[in-house]
This record gives C-alpha cells, sequence and structure tokens, in this order.
C-alpha cells in the first residue's frame, strides 16, 4: 500500500513539474541555461534589468536588486516597484554579497553587474548553484553577435518569462510593446532620410557613446534616425571628439545620470568653440533620455516614440 501511494505521490509531482514547463532551457550567450524549477532568490544588477523583472511581475520571486544607488537613482516608477526588496550592494555585487542574499539566480550582462575575467561570472558562481543569465545587449563583450535591434530587449523578456514560468505573461508583454511601436511608427510623417544622431553619454576629453551593438542604435533606427557611430563595432565605448564634428550630427541624444547633469552635459557642448559647427550644437537639437530609457527595458518604447518626435520636429 505504501508502495501505491509512494508512486502515486512520485506520478503527481512529475505532473506537476511537466505542468510547469519545467525542465527548461534558454540561451544565454553563447550558454545554454537549463532549469528544473523557477528560481525563488533572485538578484538583478542596475535599473534596467530590473524594471525587467518588475513587469514580469517576479518580484515575489526576487531576494534584492544590486548596482543602483551608487550612480543612478531611483525614480518613482522603479522605487515603488522595489519598495519591499533590499538593494543588496550599491555597486556591482561581490561573490559574498550574493551568497549572503542565499541567492539562486543572478540577472546581470557584461558591464551590467559582471566583467570579463572578474570575480562574479557564470562560472564563478556555477559552484555556489547560482544561475545567471546575461542581458542580451551586453554578449558582444563575449561573442559575435548581429547589431543592436528591438529583439535583443524582447528575448530577454521572453527568456525570463521562461524561467520563470510566466511564459504567458511574457508573451503578452512583448506582443504589447511589438504592436505599440507598430501602431505609433504607422503615424509618423515620412522621413526624406535618416536623421543622423549622436549619443553622449559622459566624458568631455572623449566622448562614451553607444556604438552598433548598444540598444540606441535600435531605438534611433525605430525613430527614423541613424546613429553617426553605427560602424563602431562595440556597444558602449570612449572615441576620440574628431569623428563626432566630421560626422555633423543634426541630433545630439543625452543620456541622463551620475553626477554631470544632462544640462551640464548640454552646457559642455554648446559653449566649446569646437562644436560650434555641428548641425546639432548650431541649432539647439538635444534630446534627453532617461539611463533606464537608453539602456535594454521597458521604457525603450517610450524612448523611440520621443525620439521620433524630436527627430521630426
Amino acid at each position: 500500500m505504501r508502495l501505491v501511494l509512494a508512486m502515486a505521490a512520485l506520478a503527481a509531482a512529475s505532473s506537476t513539474a511537466l505542468a510547469a514547463g519545467y525542465p527548461v532551457t534558454v540561451q544565454s550567450c553563447n550558454r545554454d541555461v537549463t532549469f528544473e524549477s523557477a528560481p525563488q532568490r533572485a538578484v538583478s544588477n542596475d535599473v534596467n534589468l530590473t524594471e525587467m523583472m518588475l513587469a514580469l511581475g517576479l518580484t515575489d520571486h526576487m531576494a534584492g536588486y544590486t548596482g543602483v544607488s551608487s550612480w543612478k537613482t531611483l525614480d518613482e516608477t522603479l522605487r515603488e516597484g522595489v519598495a519591499e526588496l533590499p538593494e543588496l550592494s550599491p555597486e556591482y555585487p561581490s561573490k559574498e554579497v550574493l551568497l549572503g542574499a542565499d541567492a539562486d539566480f543572478y540577472f546581470a550582462g557584461w558591464n551590467y553587474g559582471m566583467r570579463v575575467g572578474g570575480e562574479v561570472t557564470p562560472e564563478t558562481l556555477a559552484e555556489f548553484d547560482i544561475a545567471v543569465y546575461e542581458l542580451t545587449e551586453s554578449c558582444i563583450h563575449i561573442m559575435d553577435k548581429p547589431k543592436a535591434s528591438m529583439d535583443d530587449l524582447y528575448s530577454d523578456l521572453l527568456n525570463l518569462g521562461a524561467i520563470f514560468d510566466v511564459a504567458d505573461r511574457a508573451t503578452a508583454l512583448v506582443g504589447g510593446y511589438k504592436q505599440e511601436l507598430a501602431d505609433f511608427q504607422a503615424t509618423l510623417p515620412l522621413l526624406e532620410a535618416p536623421v543622423p544622431v549622436f549619443v553622449y553619454d559622459s566624458g568631455e576629453d572623449k566622448p562614451f557613446t553607444a556604438g552598433r551593438f548598444a540598444i540606441p542604435t535600435a531605438l534611433i533606427e525605430a525613430a527614423g534616425g541613424v546613429n553617426i557611430m553605427d560602424d563602431v563595432q562595440s556597444s558602449w565605448v570612449e572615441i576620440g571628439w574628431e569623428p563626432v564634428i566630421e560626422r555633423n550630427p543634426e541630433v545630439i541624444v543625452i543620456v541622463n545620470y551620475g553626477e554631470v547633469t544632462a544640462e551640464q552635459k548640454i552646457d559642455f557642448m554648446k559653449s566649446n568653440p569646437a562644436f560650434a559647427s555641428i548641425p546639432a550644437v548650431a541649432n539647439d537639437r538635444f534630446v534627453v533620455l532617461e539611463y533606464v530609457e537608453a539602456t535594454p527595458g521597458p521604457r525603450n518604447i517610450a524612448a523611440v516614440k520621443r525620439l521620433a518626435t524630436a527627430f521630426r520636429e
């Protein structure tokens, strides 16, 4: 009788596991990662990755978040979403931080919470049974990938949906984003040619900007523009000012975060005689995107809308 009951319990447990869709395997950069069940003590790094978790309603599966308060601020939307979650580290977390939180999952990216050759990587965390899912945009740091596109965002959301057994939720969210963007683009007046755009993140001696593999390239293209650094075979990268001046951007996108404000960045460019001939500077055509809009995350659609409107003014 006990054997029969045990077998029945095992069958029920197996049915439950199958119904929940596990095991599930997703691609994370150049790795296939398999999950036997949904993580219960997840940690996300950075504001944009944390917002992806919130957009999917995964707060109950999270132990906390990291990598925000040292150089970025939580706006009201994000602050409300993480109100019950602790910030485990103001910067990139160490292994000790993740172990101390009893984490079983880390959502991060290369230069979004992990560094190539650093102490926190998928390999170093594997021995502690902490699974890692890597931000798709960041995969260029360790492998070849296509240029940035909106699919980078969509893939991350769908993969997270599979990992946490909220695939229907993720599919609906991505479908909504795609439809919203398509509906908006259908209302836009056609441009004679793509608008040349420069992304100014930070730096005065040399600017830090978005290259071919950074998500602003995709946002700009979706809005009807072209990133003048589209030929730079990198994601976020430091360059010289000479190519910026030579390529005459008509619009400059300012990424707003950190100690230097967007207004200070604009003032720097407008007050420097070397930039006076740049059409965007001469015509005062600056568009400000918050960091959480200019990095992969749920606010990318709103960013495209703002860019598209600015390109047509």
